[in-house]
């Protein structure tokens, strides 16, 4: 009996992680342009920015280029465990730019931290300070 399902828009890990290198390729290849002024007249000058690796990004690439990728993302199911290896490796990839990027100041450091559950936790715990240390406290009304 047959297979009953859709074809799979993504036939091997192999591809998925060609579509991946294809996709950081073209992301480094193609920057977004900030407008900035410069000097005392403010002459008009575009600023390149390199762009980010990302997960969305990535899954837009993959979009437009071979169907939605989501389901090998999550391994809906499980129908997509050979896939697990590649997928963990194009999210550390993703996750590495990201962060190397945010350290030297390229991207925003801030979002960078957030987007990768890095930022710091502050354990705050309330202290009771008297307002006159010297003075001994009055046990007397209690």
């Amino acid at each position: 009996m047959a297979k009953v399902g859709h074809p799979r828009n993504v036939k091997t890990p192999e591809i998925m992680w060609e579509l991946f290198q294809k996709y950081a390729a073209d992301v480094k290849a193609n920057p977004r342009f900030k407008m900035v002024f410069v000097g005392k007249d403010g002459a008009e000058r575009r600023e390149e920015l390199e762009r980010p690796l990302t997960i969305e990004g990535f899954k837009s690439y993959c979009y437009d280029n071979v169907g939605t990728i989501h389901q090998y993302l999550v391994n809906q199911d499980g129908m997509y465990d050979e896939y697990l290896t590649v997928c963990s490796r194009i999210r550390e990839a993703i996750r590495l730019d990201q962060i190397e990027g945010g350290m030297v100041g390229q991207y925003n450091h801030s979002i960078t931290q957030r987007l990768n559950n890095l930022t710091d936790k502050v354990e705050q715990t309330n202290i009771t300070q008297p307002l006159f240390p010297d003075v001994p406290e009055d046990n007397s009304n209690k």
